[in-house]
């Protein structure tokens, strides 16, 4: 399993992007998860639903599985967000794993830039950023791909996405992961 993620400024194309290049990998026959990071609480359970009620009750983990597809309800018991090095290590074995957001974190990373976006370059004040997915390549010294070649963007990914464990490793040896995680 190898790891990278993508990271930019809200509005400047992460999840748009990343659900063009999940079909591009498959047809190149990568297996990929995600890791998104979610800024409020959320509940993909609902009141009403068994489910819900078993969390209510005090459940710590609720697994909910059909024919289609099962999904592992965590609760979690402090008050901060998980780190990657929490999170990884719960996924099934696949080819690539992207992660959208986690900015702050010490993984391999590429970042989306729009200039319309007005936002700043992440990329001289994270040394992570090992490449740029942007409308404006002939801003950057780093290796490049227009947004809108999901080929070229997916080159990116397979070049530079590290296996788990070094990802793991990197991780656990930085002082990242307290702040932002967009």
């Amino acid at each position: 399993m190898r790891v990278i993620g993508l990271v930019g400024w809200s509005g400047a194309g992460k999840t748009t992007l990343i659900a063009k290049l999940i079909p591009e990998l498959k047809t190149r026959g990568i297996r990929t998860s995600t890791v998104k990071h979610a800024h409020h609480n959320f509940d993909i359970d609902h009141q009403g639903k068994d489910s819900f009620v078993h969390r209510q009750a005090g459940a710590n983990e609720v697994l909910v599985a059909s024919r289609k597809r099962w999904a592992l309800i965590h609760e979690m018991p402090y008050e901060r967000d998980p780190q990657l090095k929490e999170l990884l290590p719960l996924l099934t074995e696949v080819d690539v794993i992207l992660i959208e957001g986690f900015k702050s974190e010490a993984h391999v990373k590429l970042e989306i830039f729009r200039e319309a976006n007005g936002s700043p370059w992440m990329y001289p004040g994270d040394d992570d950023i090992v490449a740029v997915i942007s409308d404006r390549c002939d801003l950057v010294s780093l290796q490049h791909a227009h947004i809108d070649d999901v080929c070229a963007v997916a080159d990116l990914v397979l070049r530079y996405a590290l296996p788990m464990d070094q990802t793991l490793a990197r991780l656990a040896s930085s002082g990242h992961g307290t702040g932002d995680l967009e």
